[in-house]
């Protein structure tokens, strides 16, 4: 997939005009007067039509696109929010449907009662039995309907507000009587007319299907993993087949080993693997001996003090990234590699790409759920072993961009080009839409590949999206430019609908 990617952008060899200067802010692109007089310019000159004899490109992205649509389905319990992302969800018609279900059910119930009023003294017991009998299944199905309504609820809210619109959980929706609201907060009225289930924050709906009180696996995700398992067990670790694997969702008990093997960080030889850990872990720890006293000198302040700023808002919904334990480990992480990288240095960003390595890596040590959950709990060895895994892993991952962070960002100048590029192709009316508006893709796209998108979808969807990425080999840099797409493919109709991208491009 890489090499047909370098000759899909092969003719797209033209440089940027100007510059973007090393910026400290990744929610908001820099601004350079001159840059955006440049990309007004060749944005307000009608896209190439090509000859007739290239359809194919286009073609290609069509096909990638549709034999690539599993990439949601899983092992993961993202597989019911992202299977349900492929569709268009009527939030209002789904709450009707369950509620004529509970209805249903409630007169069966009624009319089963009627009759047992009319059985015989003699088998009272057993109507009585089997109504008990029939009460459970109908409580069962209700809780079923209530799980269903409140999933599909989160995945519209999702779906709706992914395009850096303010996410509000359903606690702070204004809720009245049905003659009081219409449309979506009627369905959220009927919605909390069923049985109760606790709503958890988008951002912070980190855990998987398979954690401590939650469902047994299902047959099929006991069958991949047990996948895993068979190709993890040998002495020498098929890299291919388990990235071919992977691409479809890793199982959370195989995650930590498996994203471990495919960062590179262990070798696929198994009798390698423990001796490599030590040294690795060694290594860091003589870093921060070497390194870390001197986040305080003059040269390094500015470093560590934007480092510093930027540690307590990372993730600040979710308490685990709150305690302060937690902040001085992602400290020292940071600034070690800010250190050992000065070509670059800290970028208000690469904060942000610790976040998925460390729950990952905690998840190696505990079986309930994280956001919540005490780290000074664990063992001060364990917590060792955390911070050096997820340092590697990091560098790891940086090594392959770190061109989007060094001085004027020449790898997010070409990616946000090359994503302008793209969507020109695969949906010409989106893109005219973006030029007939003065929209420039660099307003949007900085932040997604600055971030990553780390700060348009929740954590555990980021998690799962990584897998995929650690799957491909050129997962972050190239193939992350698919996925940007595919956002604007999906939420098209919501693209050529708006006429003011004031607020959404600020």
């Amino acid at each position: 997939m890489a090499s047909d990617g370098k000759q899909f952008w092969k003719r797209n060899t033209a440089k940027v005009p100007g510059n973007i200067q090393h910026v400290y802010g990744a929610q908001h692109p820099p601004f350079d007067p001159l840059l955006h007089a440049s990309l007004m310019k060749a944005g307000n000159r009608p896209p190439p039509t090509g000859t007739p004899g290239k359809p194919k490109k286009a073609t290609t992205f069509q096909e990638f696109e549709s034999i690539t649509s599993d990439a949601w389905d899983v092992a993961d319990d993202d597989d019911e929010l992202l299977a349900m992302a492929a569709q268009n969800l009527n939030i209002e018609v789904v709450m009707e449907t369950a509620n004529k279900v509970i209805e249903n059910h409630s007169k069966l119930q009624e009319q089963r009662q009627q009759q047992m009023d009319k059985i015989t003294e003699p088998d009272e017991k057993d109507g009585e039995e089997a109504l008990e009998e029939e009460v459970e299944e109908l409580e069962e199905e209700r809780e079923e309907v209530a799980e269903m309504t409140t999933d599909l609820s989160f995945t519209s809210d999702f779906l709706r507000h992914s395009d850096n619109r303010l996410v509000k959980s359903h606690s702070e929706a204004t809720v009245g009587s049905p003659k009081e609201v219409g449309g979506e907060q009627a369905g959220l009225y009927r919605q909390q007319s069923l049985p109760h289930r606790p709503v958890i924050p988008l951002v912070a709906r980190m855990a998987d299907q398979n954690t401590s009180g939650t469902p047994a696996m299902t047959e099929r995700e006991a069958s991949r993993l047990d996948k895993f398992k068979q190709v993890l067990a040998g002495p020498n670790t098929d890299l291919e087949e388990l990235r071919k694997l992977s691409w479809s969702g890793i199982p959370r008990q195989v995650r930590p080993i498996t994203w471990k093997l495919l960062t590179g960080y262990l070798p696929a030889n198994a009798e390698r693997r423990e001796s490599t850990l030590q040294r690795k872990r060694q290594e860091y720890f003589g870093f921060i001996e070497q390194y870390y006293d001197s986040r305080n000198d003059e040269h390094h302040q500015d470093t560590y003090r934007q480092i510093h700023i930027d540690i307590p808002r990372t993730n600040p919904l979710i308490p685990l990234f709150q305690q302060a334990s937690v902040q001085e480990i992602f400290e020292r992480i940071l600034f070690i590699w800010a250190i050992r990288h000065p070509a670059s240095g800290y970028v208000q960003g690469i904060n942000d790409l610790v976040t998925p390595f460390f729950v990952v890596y905690i998840f190696e040590y505990i079986e309930e759920e994280v956001e919540n959950f005490n780290v000074a709990s664990l063992q001060e060895e364990v917590l060792r072993n955390i911070e050096a895994d997820s340092f590697w892993c990091m560098s790891k991952l940086l090594d392959g961009i770190q061109d989007n962070y060094t001085f004027a960002q020449p790898g997010i100048q070409r990616k946000v080009k090359a994503l302008e590029e793209l969507v020109s192709r695969i949906d010409e009316m989106v893109h005219r839409h973006m030029q007939q508006y003065e929209v420039e893709y660099l307003q949007f796209a900085f932040r997604w590949m600055n971030n990553l998108l780390m700060r348009e979808l929740p954590l555990r969807c980021t998690i799962r999206l990584w897998d995929t990425y650690q799957a491909e080999p050129e997962g972050f840099s190239h193939f992350h430019l698919y996925v940007c797409a595919a956002f604007l493919v999906r939420w098209r109709k919501d693209i050529l609908g708006e006429k003011d991208f004031q607020l959404r491009c600020v």
